[in-house]
């Protein structure tokens, strides 16, 4: 899935997250991310340019974040979240508010 950085996911999905990126992933170091508020990775204030802190650690391949994606037929279909809100079929305001 190729994301669209609309940040839908990073506002309004309940996830698993890297509390303090300098220590990575350790036991104590992961929390629980409870959808309806922004990610504090997030980086960027609009729809279509939002990015995360995180994606370059090395262990970012380790997190449920990464591992997030949609049914698909190949992994450079957009993300169909991302479509919607990026082209105004749905309106960003019902997560970034």
């Amino acid at each position: 899935m190729k994301c669209l950085r609309c940040g839908y996911c990073c506002h309004a999905l309940s996830v698993i997250i890297v509390d303090d990126p300098t220590k990575g992933i350790t036991e104590d170091n992961l929390k629980h991310h409870a959808g309806g508020k922004r990610c504090p990775h997030l980086l960027g204030n609009k729809v279509g340019e939002f990015s995360c802190s995180l994606h370059e650690k090395s262990w970012y391949k380790e997190t449920p974040c990464f591992a997030h994606d949609q049914i698909s037929k190949s992994p450079s279909d957009p993300c169909r979240m991302g479509v919607a809100f990026t082209s105004g079929k749905l309106d960003p305001a019902s997560f970034l508010s």
